[in-house]
């Protein structure tokens, strides 16, 4: 049996991928909520970023402006789809290497100043990427007819075949 700890990595990384699509696919500038899409990819990519670990020891990256991680509030500094994607790639690595450094035991414990532990932590942010995830394919959706392929640990392979899902869900 897998230790809980790989079964999260595994997932973890599907989730990445699964982001990674939905920026492959969607239209950057249509409007969420009155903002456009590119705001709510940063705003899911710096949460998971800042709160997969411990959200109260935290370094913003060097091209965060005050606010931005809130699609809600203006801001001057617009990051291109090929910042994003360096950005998702860089918080995969580190994600990754922190859960290389866990136990399973590990999971249960509060990180330093952090209310909730390291597994609360990271099942937060599942549904959180997830959610976001769904919310900017279903704009692509709307807009092409067409699904953005969807990857679990257990078929990334299925980006082999374009980022499309040709009926296949």
């Amino acid at each position: 049996m897998k230790e809980h700890i790989q079964m999260i990595k595994a997932e973890t990384n599907a989730n990445f991928v699964n982001l990674r699509t939905a920026i492959l696919t969607y239209n950057r500038e249509a409007a969420v909520c009155g903002s456009p899409a590119w705001r709510y990819v940063y705003h899911t990519i710096h949460s998971a970023d800042k709160w997969y670990f411990n959200p109260e020891i935290f370094t913003e990256p060097e091209f965060h402006e005050a606010g931005m991680d809130n699609p809600d509030n203006p801001c001057n500094q617009v990051l291109s789809d090929e910042e994003l994607l360096e950005y998702l790639e860089r918080v995969r690595l580190k994600t990754m290497d922190y859960l290389d450094s866990l136990t399973d035991e590990l999971l249960y414990e509060r990180p330093k100043k952090c209310h909730y532990t390291r597994l609360e932590l990271i099942l937060r942010q599942f549904r959180h990427i997830s959610f976001h995830t769904g919310m900017l394919n279903g704009q692509t959706t709307e807009r092409t007819g067409k699904f953005p392929i969807y990857a679990s640990a257990d078929n990334l392979d299925r980006l082999s075949k374009g980022l499309y899902d040709e009926g296949q869900i």
